[in-house]
């Protein structure tokens, strides 16, 4: 199975006509539509200085190039779609009925809630230093035991989705999350994903724009943001 990025570009293409400008940032890259449709997606601190010009001809082999498609892709597809009250995922997902979560990606916010109602977790992240971390030698390994995946969108971008999704056995929930995400329905054709986590936000949001551009991320861009999702049963 082609991974997202490479089966969405396949699929539809990348209209550069309709895109007004690109945001890079430290943390994240926006993409701007015509319409005023806003995209981002995290770098993980790699440097990303794209222009318009530059996606003529899109590598995918390029991390640049994968972080912007990812965030034009989120423009594109996360406002064509009906979503409900804005809802965080922890209040969604009754986590108690799992035995063993796994979380890739340290989303600091979410762990202590689950911290709070004292429910375990293993998480990994190669990006961060915390003693709430697994050793990522043993990451494969603690996926695979696990009945529910929380799965950071970045790694769609990073080139570890699939590996990371094939890895989980047949009776574990997967719920890909974060700003990066990009809600289409089409991203349920891969193995486990009940649940896509993601971000709207207001047409030419200017205080996100201004925020990505400035260095920032989730946290200053948050009061912008509305946190929507997309299930299999959509």
């Amino acid at each position: 199975m082609q991974e997202p990025l490479e089966f969405f570009f396949e699929k539809y293409g990348i209209d550069l006509q309709n895109i007004n400008k690109i945001v890079c940032g430290e943390k994240y890259v926006a993409v701007v539509l015509k319409n005023g449709n806003v995209g981002v997606c995290a770098t993980l601190d790699h440097y990303v200085n794209i222009d318009i010009k530059d996606l003529r001809i899109p590598d995918l082999k390029k991390t640049q190039h994968r972080i912007v498609l990812n965030a034009y892709f989120n423009a594109a597809f996360n406002y064509q779609n009906n979503y409900g009250t804005s809802i965080d995922i922890f209040d969604k997902i009754d986590f108690k009925k799992y035995n063993k979560i796994v979380m890739i990606g340290f989303f600091r916010s979410l762990v202590e809630k689950f911290e709070n109602e004292k429910i375990n977790l293993t998480i990994f992240d190669k990006a961060v230093e915390d003693d709430k971390l697994t050793n990522m030698d043993k990451q494969l390994e603690e996926i695979s035991k696990a009945d529910a995946l929380v799965l950071s969108s970045t790694s769609v971008f990073n080139s570890t989705f699939l590996d990371l999704v094939n890895a989980t056995n047949d009776q574990c929930d997967i719920y890909l999350l974060g700003p990066s995400t990009m809600l289409n329905k089409e991203m349920f054709q891969y193995r486990n994903i009940k649940f896509l986590f993601g971000s709207i936000f207001e047409p030419n949001d200017i205080n996100t724009l201004k925020i990505i551009q400035q260095g920032g991320g989730t946290k200053q861009f948050l009061p912008f943001m509305d946190k929507v999702f997309l299930s299999i049963e959509f």
